[in-house]
């Protein structure tokens, strides 16, 4: 989705008559706009305008404070082949959370959620997951194609609910569950690069996760953050052992699990340049 309709969307949605939805889209609006004018747009100098002088950085390639934040912005800008997709853009009062597509951070096209918190009429801190792009899973979709209409704004809650119960359940308890009572038996589109559709494809990848003798375990939730029917969760664990980061987003329909897309990724190491803040 190109960012001038996701401007245009979010101003459309700032117009309705609900506070707090309107206080969302607000903040939805603000975000891209300043993603256009200085990552886009190249501008350094844009960057006072918009981000906090003392915003916390949880990429834990780049130190807090603005001064990095230039930083960012004056790197991508003299690559010069910066680009970034912003194919879906939700936002939950004064966070708001993108999943992107970029090029120019290296040979491989990246994906990523980027998550933002507002305060004061500006970008106060940043939260991320990348990984490389990969080829279309099994089912022949890619990690950012599929829906991306927000719907269902009276339902944000509820399915915020869903999703977190699912996941404490199913994913960090390890409780034995009804997998229906979250995941649609009918429709489930799977993006994840290894994954096929539907709940047959689930077991069957999980199936030969525990034949390889890999195992995948949450075992905390940070954030849950919801617009509609999408719910992006914020969550930490392992995967095979090692400690990951999984940042999740689901779409719902009549209180189901339809739709999912994930970025996972290794929690920075001891080397890491700057983790200050850490991950989440």
């Amino acid at each position: 989705m190109k960012l001038t309709q996701l401007l245009a969307s979010a101003a459309i949605v700032a117009a309705l008559p609900f506070a707090a939805q309107a206080d969302s889209a607000e903040n939805k609006a603000f975000v891209l706009e300043a993603l256009e004018n200085t990552l886009l747009a190249g501008n350094v100098d844009a960057v006072d305008q918009y981000f906090a002088a003392d915003i916390i950085q949880h990429n834990e390639m780049f130190a807090n404070g603005i001064e990095a934040q230039k930083g960012v912005v004056g790197f991508l800008a003299g690559s010069g082949n910066f680009k970034a997709d912003y194919v879906r853009v939700i936002a939950d009062d004064d966070i708001v959370a993108v999943h992107a597509r970029y090029e120019g951070f290296g040979e491989t096209a990246m994906i990523a959620f980027d998550v933002f918190r507002v305060e004061d009429g500006k970008i106060a801190e940043h939260w991320d997951n990348l990984i490389p792009e990969a080829a279309p899973n099994p089912s022949g979709r890619t990690q950012i194609d599929g829906a991306t209409e927000i719907t269902d704004f009276d339902k944000t809650e509820a399915n915020k609910a869903l999703v977190e119960e699912f996941i404490t359940k199913s994913l960090i308890e390890h409780a034995e569950v009804n997998i229906t009572d979250y995941i649609s038996p009918v429709t489930y589109i799977q993006h994840n690069p290894m994954v096929a559709d539907g709940l047959e494809g689930f077991g069957a990848f999980m199936a030969q996760m525990a034949e390889q003798g890999i195992s995948m375990d949450y075992t905390q939730v940070h954030q849950v953050i919801g617009e509609g029917n999408f719910v992006l969760t914020l969550s930490e664990g392992a995967l095979g052992g090692e400690p990951t980061a999984f940042y999740d987003l689901f779409r719902l329909e009549d209180g189901l699990i339809v739709e999912h897309w994930d970025v996972i990724a290794p929690m920075p190491g001891p080397d890491a340049p700057h983790n200050e803040a850490g991950k989440f």
